[in-house]
């Protein structure tokens, strides 16, 4: 009876010497979309887009151009030549599509890996943040995928992280 009163004496000492676990949890989608450096990959990206808009829509005027040319000229070609240059100008017009679609996509993939290399960025960011700080876990929610359904305001690390991560990117 005596050992079972003294290990259950040690039990209840082991349990409560060990510190508990701290928790926060972040709302990624507010971190990611506000922060600065994700900003600054949007506008440079909108600004390469809107070039690329600018020298395909000139690449398309030159083309209705021609096309009105051709039109006027047509009726005093022969059938052959002006057969010719139909097909011409439909070659031209896959040749301008296929290279539009090619640089869209490019321009596409390229955002897409700046993106995702900055959320591998952020998530190495919350990782050392937690270390840090003595964060046993800190969890990720959003409106998409909400894995966190409840926590306290005192939990709510999203605006310390945004704010840590702003300043991280200012001092680069």
């Amino acid at each position: 009876m005596k050992h079972i009163f003294y290990t259950g004496l040690l039990l209840l000492v082991l349990a409560s010497c060990q510190k508990p676990n701290k928790i926060g949890y972040i709302d990624n989608s507010v971190v990611i979309n506000e922060y600065q450096e994700k900003k600054d990959i949007e506008a440079r990206f909108k600004g390469k887009e809107q070039l690329f808009t600018k020298r395909f829509d000139s690449i398309e005027e030159a083309f209705q151009f021609e096309v009105q040319k051709f039109q006027v000229r047509a009726s005093k070609m022969s059938q052959k030549k002006a057969q010719e240059r139909y097909e011409e100008l439909g070659k031209l017009k896959q040749i301008n599509d296929q290279q539009k679609q090619s640089e869209a996509q490019a321009l596409t993939l390229a955002f897409q890996a700046e993106i995702d290399t900055l959320i591998v960025k952020v998530k190495g960011f919350v990782k050392d943040y937690g270390k840090q700080n003595g964060y046993t876990y800190i969890l990720g929610t959003s409106d998409a995928a909400a894995s966190v359904l409840y926590g306290t305001e005192e939990n709510d690390l999203t605006q310390t992280i945004l704010e840590a991560l702003n300043a991280s990117y200012k001092d680069k």
